[in-house]
């Protein structure tokens, strides 16, 4: 079943234009590798990577990728490479995607997040050809009533802090585009299939973003310092960044066959199980790595951060066939393997990123 799935999502992108915003940064350059072993033609959106030892710079992104550096509220800019390029696809990445930063910057989250998305459908509009569009937004779009029950698609959505609910508002400006200018009743004439996918936490290789607990461990480890922690009882739901990725990509070639139908929201997240609180993570990742020790440091005053988060991820695994391969333990041990990797054997961080990506679609 996964090499049939492996050679659907080649069927589906070899040969075909992805306009992929997003790309340089953590979840999207997993995605841009993915596509160049699809062989896809990738124009990448996204501000310049932090460093060089991003990702994006890690697995030589500017070689499989024409790549542009620029802003997602640089509207005319977007228009003109988005319809220059004349793409199949649109698989929309670009985000300010850190809750503790939304706090110091939240004008500019709610500018980036939730102009940019329109900006990306405005440029869309311009397009006089049929294309697909995936539009990335989180798992913390839902009203977080800090229940136990899993949050099905259909569920109230809203947000405490800035990018949480800066997300819903992208979610709103999706859904009112999706009415008023792609509507599925005039799809014979606009031909765009408009869907929405909310992932949640995701872990792997390459990520340094600064307050996410992966990231935070690999450094510490990597030092030989300890890991602090600031909320070891949050339960996330964490899952391998490849999970949502060939998500995203599964419900992109469903669109492509049947853009009607899955021009709908989809949850990928892990099953409920792996739904873990912060504390038994960092546990796993000692596990994977060797050694390592870790300190919880409780600071008053700290930005409210959710508690608990659960997906229901019932509704993509009916209807587009697509599930976890992976449990916590399995994706755990698979970050940590490609961060000593990097550790030690840093120049062949590439290849040893194309065959994680390999290996997970034998």
């Amino acid at each position: 079943m996964v090499e049939s799935l492996f050679y659907k999502l080649k069927n589906t992108y070899q040969g075909k234009k992805v306009f992929l915003t997003g790309h340089t940064g953590f979840k999207g350059a997993w995605m841009l590798k993915t596509l160049s072993l699809l062989g896809a033609e990738v124009k990448g959106y996204a501000l310049a990577p932090q460093t060089k030892e991003d990702l994006f710079h890690l697995i030589d992104g500017e070689t499989i990728c024409t790549s542009v550096i620029a802003d997602l509220r640089d509207k005319q800019r977007l228009e003109e490479e988005l319809v220059s390029f004349q793409p199949d696809f649109v698989f929309h990445l670009a985000a300010q995607p850190l809750v503790r930063l939304s706090y110091d910057i939240p004008a500019e989250t709610f500018e980036v997040n939730v102009i940019g998305t329109a900006n990306v459908l405005d440029a869309v509009r311009l397009l006089d050809k049929k294309c697909d569009v995936v539009l990335i937004t989180t798992d913390k779009v839902y009203h977080n009533n800090e229940w136990i029950y899993p949050y099905r698609e259909n569920d109230r959505l809203g947000g405490y802090d800035p990018y949480s609910a800066s997300k819903a508002c992208a979610e709103l400006v999706i859904d009112s585009y999706r009415n008023s200018f792609f509507n599925i009743k005039n799809y014979d004439q606009h031909e765009k299939s408009i869907a929405v996918a909310r992932a949640g936490n995701v872990i792997g290789g390459g990520d340094w973003s600064q307050d996410r607990l992966i990231p935070d461990i690999a450094k510490a480890f990597a030092f030989e310092n300890p890991v602090v922690i600031r909320n070891p009882n949050s339960v996330r739901p964490w899952q391998h960044v490849l999970e949502p990725v060939m998500g995203y990509l599964l419900l992109g070639a469903n669109l492509a066959v049947e853009p009607i139908k899955f021009g709908q929201a989809y949850n990928f997240g892990p099953h409920l199980p792996d739904a873990l609180p912060v504390e038994e993570m960092l546990k796993l990742a000692i596990a994977s790595w060797g050694k390592g020790e870790y300190i919880v440091e409780k600071v008053e005053g700290q930005p409210h951060e959710a508690g608990l988060l659960k997906l229901d991820i019932s509704k993509a695994i009916a209807e587009l066939k697509w599930q976890p391969k992976m449990n916590a333990r399995q994706a755990v041990s698979m970050t940590m393997d490609w961060y000593s990797e990097f550790v030690q054997k840093r120049n062949q961080i590439n290849q040893f990123t194309e065959l994680q990506i390999i290996s997970f679609l034998q």
